[in-house]
Formats: structure tokens, sequence, C-alpha cells
């Protein structure tokens, strides 16, 4: 199960209750009341809006944690990373640059993201059209990303981040294969109209 098909449902969900709490709001609104009665609303909201927040909270701190135990991003300075085949890649309006590298399935490869001119953002979506991780690409800056590819198959480096008429286009694929015979496309530079 990914990320993507938990963070919806919960989503929806919050949409729900948010819409509940206004609907039974709505409906006291209507109806007069007394000091004491209204005394006693005033606290009940103050009840309700405080166990709303805390769960909201917990809500917060548990979809962060669930989310991101497993982040792909390393720290960027210090010890080199512990993967098996180092990669860098440039960006550049409106294409890749990779390297001719083959990738197996199981080894954890570590891109090493960069731009030639403005910002970008390298995503990885694997074969099933899932995002796996991404990064950004900055000019000047060198942003260092750990994947470990799971399924063999072809999988697809898009930017997400807007950078010019050219962005639709700006993709290119990795293929990752079952044995060592499968390599990345040789030093891809795909620009406008590149797939």
């Amino acid at each position: 199960m990914t990320v993507q098909n938990v963070v919806w449902p919960l989503a929806l969900l919050g949409i729900v209750a948010v819409a509940l709490v206004f609907i039974f709001v709505i409906s006291q609104a209507r109806q007069p009341a007394t000091e004491q009665e209204t005394a006693r609303s005033t606290h009940t909201a103050h009840v309700i809006q405080a166990w709303f927040f805390g769960l909201l909270v917990l809500g917060f701190v548990v979809g962060t944690w669930l989310t991101l135990r497993h982040f792909p991003i390393p720290l960027q300075r210090g010890a080199p990373l512990a993967a098996d085949v180092e990669m860098d890649v440039e960006g550049f309006m409106w294409g890749w640059t990779i390297p001719d590298t083959p990738i197996q399935v199981g080894q954890t490869v570590a891109f090493r993201v960069t731009s030639k001119d403005v910002n970008h953002d390298f995503a990885i979506y694997g074969p099933d059209g899932n995002l796996v991780a991404q990064t950004q690409a900055m000019p000047r800056v060198l942003n260092k990303l750990l994947v470990t590819f799971q399924q063999p198959g072809e999988y697809t480096v898009q930017c997400l981040e807007y950078c010019g008429v050219g962005h639709g286009f700006m993709r290119t694929k990795l293929t990752v294969s079952k044995h060592a015979t499968g390599t990345a496309p040789g030093g891809t530079t795909l620009g406008k109209g590149g797939h």
C-alpha cells in the first residue's frame, strides 16, 4: 500500500469531520437560548474545540511519522552515502542528463542532483505510475537522493516544478533490470519533445 492510497482517505475523513462540525454549529445557531444555555453551549464548544485540535495534532504527528520514517533524502553533508551506485544528474531547460549506469533490482542508488539553469524537481515514478522519490534540482546546489529500486521495469523521471514552456516534456526513462544487463539510458539528454 502506497502513501498516496492512505493519505487520500484520511484527507476525506478530515473534510467530512469538519463539515459535520459546521453542520452541528449551524443547526444550533438557529435556536434562541437563555444565558445558562449559552454558557453551557460555550463550554461544550470549547471542549469540542480542544478535543478536535488535539486529534488534529495527533493525526499530524502520526501522519508525519508514517510518511517520513522511510524518507529517502539522506543527510546532505558528512559521510559518504551507503549506496551501491552513484549517479550525477543535471537538470536543464528542458531535459535531464543522466549517466549510462546499469541499475538492478535491490540496488540502492545515490542520485546527486543539480541544475544547470533554474529550479527543477527531480521526481522518479515507478512502472506502476506511483511516485517513488523526488528532490529539488537547484543551480549551484547538490542534493542527494537515495532510492532502492524494488521492482524491475521502466521508471519515469519527470520535472514536478514548472520551469517554462517545455516543462511538460522534461522527462526521461530509467530501466531497472533483474540482472546486470539492464542500463539507464546512456548519457540521456532529452530536450523538448523527448520522452
